[in-house]
């Protein structure tokens, strides 16, 4: 596996040196081996064929928004002259140097992956991905009026010439560069093609055997039909491109300017960002790839050359073929016992009454809880006013349905809806015209803040006066997502956190200076400085010679302040235990540094997404959960919240679902202190989200 930038030894860092950037890990390394690990699942036999498929089209996805984003970033720092060097003391240009390397050999090691593994395993399993020449007669001729019929009238071939500029290629489309010659001048010329992105990749062959799905690469069938683009022109040669453009919205928020507008602006720039990365395919021709190098602006770092076909996010496509016994078996989540009566939904207002619930996606139904609180607040009388932030939800959103259900019954429905979600934001921006359409007072947060925390508020009146119903999560409001990410969410009718959620839309939609909170850790003002006190408090336990110990559960930890605070707990003798899904700058088992610091990850069927933090506090232990990942955007320049879990059944539930994450036995990679990623155990281990899925399903009340 790729290790850290520093080609340090045990021996480099033997010595502990706390001030010395080398306690950290490079940030952007360690994302690109998250993107490893999940080539890994892809790589792995075990895993069915087809969700081997899906891993190498979120491979693809996640090595797209690296781009678009980090190098992006950095290049962007490069050529403006602010570059900073990293934590771990490295300057812009040499992160640029190394990611660059390292991302070129993920991205060849991917290619290779789907050529000589998963495309070889697909067709043994009767999932053929063909060559125009390897088609039947009476298939290439159906073929041919097909492409006639559907294909060409949507094609523009694009001359490029004195009186023909080089023409704009979009992020992320799949393009055809063409050479052709005028057979009476001998005059070669260069053209481009763009493979539509509205018609579905894969082209399927009908004339195969029983029970065989074949297809044919849409841009192979286009190549094949090039002369009827050029007639008069023989077509020389045709090689497939695809650009990255950069994708990061730096939206200037001025006080004065509506934010939606000046984020539609924004919007509209993004497509013309400047490319960041070429992809060709390994045996472009060097007189073409010289020309786009040239009109695109890049240079030679910014190639990437790749074995077979590019653009494998397109098989998503292929992982959605219905051969069930080539993916995961399927499940439906099961309803908490706390939310059903007998056979019926139980009231949640009633059962909240009795106490708090804590819901476990996506083992726990969605639609059953979240969903059901919402729909049910909606529909009662009795409410009078609903609260809820959204950051990302899905494109026939029934939450957004209940919200707007309750606007119109009449009730105060106030979403802070974030419009500047990345890559969410023309449909967050849809989402907030909708809303408002149907009377709900939308508003963006916090000028300079992302509205990152996940919280819905619930007032009702009732006989002994107005009551207040929380919930409080680590995932989005996506009934979606909810399917395929591991979240964690807490319901509450307690009376301070009930102050607390009130406070904090109040400092959302309003104006307001207040920092400090009951139950709540708030960015971002109070989630660092809150996490440093908790975690120092340990260090004091352990030095007293009470008991002592660190959890923590996030998908990344980068900030170097709280990094610090573990190095300092750790050395004075607190046990620490981190599982987390991607980014991890810690070093740990580092000598005198970071000894009782471990570090793993777990990666499966579902996006490990909850962010929980838990100290032992002396025998009396503590217990968070909330939206904030332990990075500077998280803390510093997003509104994330962590609450404190207080019913004790709660916290038992809490702590069995983290003994589990972190038992010997559990399927896992470990971070060495070097920087690597090792898989532990080699054999024998549990796949922990299996074994939540079969508890789930005997503990649990009736399926959703």
């Amino acid at each position: 596996m790729t290790g850290s930038t520093a080609a340090l030894t045990a021996a480099a860092i033997a010595e502990p040196v706390p001030s010395s950037p080398r306690r950290f890990l490079n940030r952007e390394v360690s994302w690109l081996d998250f993107n490893q690990r999940v080539l890994a699942l892809a790589q792995d036999g075990r895993t069915p064929l087809l969700e081997r498929t899906k891993f190498l089209a979120i491979f693809a996805t996640n090595l797209d928004e690296f781009f678009m984003v980090r190098v992006a970033g950095l290049m962007r720092r490069l050529e403006t002259g602010l570059g900073v060097r990293s934590a771990d003391g490295l300057g812009t240009r040499q992160q640029l140097e190394l990611i660059r390397s390292q991302a070129r050999d993920l991205a060849q090691e991917h290619a290779r992956t789907f050529l000589d593994q998963v495309r070889p395993d697909l067709a043994a399993a009767r999932i053929e991905i063909l060559a125009w020449a390897d088609l039947p007669a009476a298939e290439q001729l159906r073929l041919h009026g097909w492409f006639r019929e559907r294909i060409f009238p949507v094609l523009t071939p694009l001359a490029v010439d004195p009186a023909h500029p080089f023409p704009y290629i979009s992020g992320l489309s799949l393009n055809l560069a063409v050479l052709v010659r005028d057979p009476q001048t001998g005059t070669e010329r260069f053209a481009r093609v763009k493979v539509p992105n509205n018609v579905g990749r894969f082209v399927e062959i009908l004339d195969g055997p029983l029970g065989t799905a074949r297809y044919l690469p849409l841009e192979e069938l286009i190549g094949v039909h090039l002369q009827q683009l050029f007639p008069g022109l023989d077509v020389l040669a045709h090689h497939a491109f695809r650009v990255t453009r950069n994708a990061d919205l730096e939206v200037e928020e001025d006080r004065d300017e509506d934010l939606l507008q000046a984020l539609e602006r924004e919007l509209s720039r993004r497509r013309f960002g400047p490319v960041v990365r070429l992809e060709v395919g390994e045996h472009m021709d060097p007189h073409v790839l010289d020309l786009l190098v040239r009109e695109l602006d890049v240079t030679l770092d910014d190639v990437v050359a790749v074995p077979g076909l590019l653009a494998l996010s397109s098989l998503h496509e292929l992982s959605a073929v219905d051969r069930p016994e080539l993916k995961d078996e399927p499940f439906v989540p099961a309803t908490h016992p706390r939310l059903v009566d007998g056979e019926q939904p139980a009231d949640i207002f009633a059962a909240l009454r009795e106490g708090d619930i804590l819901v476990h996606h996506p083992y726990d139904s969605f639609s059953t809880s979240v969903q059901r609180f919402l729909e049910q607040a909606a529909a009662d009388p009795q409410v009078l006013a609903i609260k809820q932030t959204l950051y990302r939800t899905s494109g026939d959103s029934p939450i957004v349905d209940a919200l707007i259900d309750a606007a119109e019954a009449g009730k105060q429905v106030v979403v802070v809806i974030e419009i500047t979600a990345r890559f969410d934001e023309q449909a967050n921006i849809r989402w907030a015209r909708k809303l408002e359409r149907a009377g709900c007072h939308v508003v963006y947060g916090l000028l300079g803040l992302k509205t990152h925390c996940k919280a819905a508020l619930v007032v009702r009146q009732e006989a002994g006066g107005l009551r207040r119903y929380c919930h409080l999560g680590t995932g989005n409001y996506h009934p979606r997502t909810a399917r395929l990410y591991e979240d964690l969410g807490l319901f509450t009718a307690d009376p301070e956190l009930g102050a607390d959620l009130t406070d904090l839309f109040n400092a959302l939609t309003g104006y307001s200076n207040q920092t400090e909170y009951r139950d709540l850790l708030v960015a971002p003002h109070g989630v660092r400085s809150g996490l440093v006190e908790q975690i120092r408090a340990e260090a004091d336990h352990a030095r007293a010679g009470r008991l002592s110990g660190i959890w923590i559960k996030a998908n990344s930890v980068v900030d170097e302040e709280l990094i610090d605070a573990l190095y300092d707990a750790s050395q004075a003798g607190v046990p620490i235990e981190v599982v987390v899904r991607g980014i991890c700058a810690i070093r740990p088992g580092a000598p005198g540094l970071s000894e009782t610091i471990r570090v793993r990850s777990i990666l499966g069927r579902f996006l490990e997404h909850s962010r929980v933090m838990s100290f032992v506090n002396g025998g009396d232990p503590e217990y968070w959960l909330g939206s904030a990942d332990l990075m500077h955007r998280n803390l510093d320049r997003r509104v994330e919240t962590l609450v404190r879990v207080k019913d004790p059944a709660v916290k038992e539930r809490l702590g069995g679902i983290l003994d589990r994450l972190f038992a010997d036995d559990v399927i896992r990679w470990e971070l060495d202190v070097e920087g690597s990623w090792h898989p532990a155990p080699a054999s024998g281990g549990v796949d922990v989200q299996s074994e939540m899925l079969r508890r789930a399903a005997r503990e649990q009340g009736p399926v959703a």
